[in-house]
């Protein structure tokens, strides 16, 4: 089974939350307790075993802020 790995770059970020709720295997989260340099409540990786590279997170997120890497187990 393919597996992935995400990276949220938290400074660019705007924290719209559209990637938390895209995914269905809630990889990720919005902080609500950190603030970015803008002053967003960024997104982060919570669950990343959870992960299975489908690439969903990247393609809405409207600030470019997410990479994927696919990988096998």
């Amino acid at each position: 089974m393919a597996k992935g790995r995400i990276h949220i770059d938290e400074g660019r970020c705007q924290g719209c939350a559209l990637c938390f709720e895209f995914c269905s295997n809630k990889v990720i989260a919005i902080a609500t307790e950190t603030l970015n340099a803008k002053g967003y409540h960024p997104a982060v990786v919570v669950s990343p075993e959870n992960c299975t590279g489908c690439s969903v997170c990247a393609l809405v997120c409207p600030d470019v802020a997410i990479t994927v890497e696919r990988g096998k187990d």
